[in-house]
């Protein structure tokens, strides 16, 4: 079940209803609700999956109790340990087992020895990445006492389950998210209109931009030996206003929805292809990830402590194990690894904190310098993300290496051509509009607010009718 689907549109209302008229009158009811909404909602994917996500939620509730009543370190030590191992090894085995029993047989191979991969035939269940982390950060949490065990096992499954979050996040602390689930809720009716304004906006992203440029670049990317520099240009620009509009319209979708129950998630993009320099890229992109990793991998290795080498390794670990906890493939290896090489200079320079502020524009140099700063930043990333959309590493080599020696720009026929070169000036608006809001708290406020409404549900109208991409990217990892 799609947030842009059908019956999406339909369930929400009747859990939104049931929610405020139904099962108003404790927290208890409202959170037992839509702990069976949540469920509803993953069985939709694979009922069979729904079984995976009530063990590990039964597990690191079991778990944090024992490690928080547990009397000596070894205790402690056990019971955290156990729920690490559980935790990863489900998901090394639905997500990575396949990848490392084909390249350990390529490997052999390799070298002379013939080997046929021993390999699983399962479907990876949907959001276990997501749902994974939340119940690792609890765990960790509680061992290093940062926070007490949850006792009530209804409240820690929302925390879990909650559906607007469940299968691509944002990924939710439980220092945020638990007291806000451990308190009943009141309908408030300002902070529901913004969360139907956020919902719009998410669409808008996904159906108006995400989709439209889906279809260009899958025709691009799938075509790229024959396509000459311009369009190889123009597909890495496509598919980076489609990863930026699918994740971040999911995103949008996903707190809007939880500020219907009166809930408000953690801010998970903060428009980052305005980042001056790929530091501030990454404190922008996915919020929610890069903090997990930050606070659970990074700062626990030193962080940004110790000697340069010390904080290099660091920094090449945190970027490799994100790209590898996208999906398993060596493309995913490869855009960490290009993201860690475009950190370093910043970090040998120590400047990787020297954007911080807000971003204004007046008519003078260093305008222009920042103009160029953000130019430089979206083609960097717009060129790690190659690597992220290809198939393999020699399809992005080879896609980059056209561009360089190509060297045609003319005007190419695609395939699934429909707005022709019409959504250039659509991606342009987009970029005015998300610049005009970058110092907004919703998407859709300030003046003419009735009207902005309006264009954004026609808009949504207009192009769901003829959208051929429906799944969210992130549904994968």
């Amino acid at each position: 079940m799609f947030f842009n689907s059908l019956a999406f549109a339909i369930f929400l209302p009747i859990v939104f209803f049931l929610y405020w008229f139904v099962f108003n009158k404790t927290k208890s009811s409202q959170n037992a609700l839509l702990i069976v909404a949540s469920y509803y909602f993953y069985s939709c994917w694979d009922w069979r999956f729904l079984f995976l996500l009530v063990f590990s939620t039964f597990l690191d509730y079991y778990t944090g109790i024992r490690i928080e009543k547990s009397t000596n370190d070894k205790g402690r030590k056990f019971w955290f340990w156990l729920s690490i191992i559980i935790n990863l090894g489900f998901l090394g085995i639905f997500k990575y087992y396949n990848f490392f029993s084909t390249s350990f047989a390529q490997m052999l191979t390799t070298v002379g020895f013939k080997a046929s991969p021993i390999l699983l035939d399962v479907v990876l269940p949907v959001g276990i990445s997501f749902y994974t982390f939340h119940g690792l950060s609890y765990v960790i949490d509680i061992y290093f006492k940062r926070i007490k065990a949850e006792y009530n096992f209804v409240d820690y499954s929302l925390f879990v389950s909650y559906f607007p979050l469940l299968v691509a996040g944002p990924i939710e602390r439980a220092t945020h998210l638990l007291p806000e689930v451990k308190v009943k809720r009141t309908f408030d009716f300002n902070q529901a209109k913004e969360g139907v304004c956020q919902i719009i906006w998410g669409l808008v992203k996904k159906v108006v931009i995400a989709d439209t440029c889906a279809t260009y670049a899958n025709a691009i990317f799938d075509n790229y030996s024959s396509m000459n520099s311009l369009s190889l240009i123009l597909g890495g620009i496509y598919f980076a206003f489609q990863i930026y509009g699918d994740f971040s319209g999911y995103s949008d979708m996903a707190l809007g929805m939880s500020k219907l129950f009166g809930l408000e998630l953690l801010r998970n993009f903060n428009y980052p292809y305005f980042s001056r320099d790929i530091a501030e890229f990454w404190r922008r992109w996915h919020i929610s990830l890069s903090s997990w990793f930050r606070d659970y991998l990074y700062i626990p290795l030193g962080g940004s402590k110790g000697s340069k080498a010390m904080q290099v390794r660091n920094v090449f670990i945190i970027f490799v194990v994100s790209g590898f906890w996208h999906g398993a493939n060596w493309t995913y290896l490869a855009w960490g690894f290009l993201n860690a090489v475009y950190f370093l200079p910043l970090l040998l320079l120590n400047r990787n904190r020297s954007n911080i502020d807000e971003i204004k524009l007046n008519w003078n140099w260093d305008s222009v310098r920042t103009i160029s700063s953000i130019v430089m930043t979206f083609c960097l990333s717009t060129i790690a993300w190659v690597f992220f959309r290809a198939k393999t590493i020699t399809d992005a080599c080879t896609y980059l290496k056209r561009i360089v020696v190509n060297r045609e720009f003319t005007s190419q026929y695609l395939v699934n051509e429909r707005y022709n070169y019409e959504i250039l000036l659509m991606i342009g608006l987009f970029v005015l509009v998300e610049w005009n809001n970058r110092t907004r708290v919703e998407p859709i406020s300030g003046k003419y607010n009735t009207v902005k409404l309006a264009l954004a549900i026609t808009a949504i109208i207009a192009f769901g009718t003829y959208s051929d991409y429906k799944e969210f990217i992130y549904f994968q990892f």
